[in-house]
């Protein structure tokens, strides 16, 4: 980061796939998760996340999910 004012990054990784059941976070097939993308701030990953879950609406068992990177990276921030 430098010194000309630009905005921290806050990483965030937005993800997705088929549920095994609605009562836990177990993925029906891992080689099947839809990887969205990597996004500098929850802003964009949030618009990222709101973009995939409306597409996948009638399908219950289809999350998805914003990973607050930049809080695994930097865990004392």
């Amino acid at each position: 980061m430098s010194d000309t004012g630009e905005k921290k990054q806050l990483l965030h990784l937005v993800f997705g796939g088929e549920l095994s059941n609605l009562a836990d976070v177990q993925f029906r097939d891992l080689n099947a998760l839809d990887i969205v993308g990597i996004f500098p701030d929850y802003a964009s990953a949030l618009t990222a996340w709101k973009s995939k879950a409306q597409l996948t609406v009638d399908n219950a068992h289809m999350r998805y999910f914003i990973v607050h990177m930049h809080r695994l990276l930097n865990p004392a921030e």
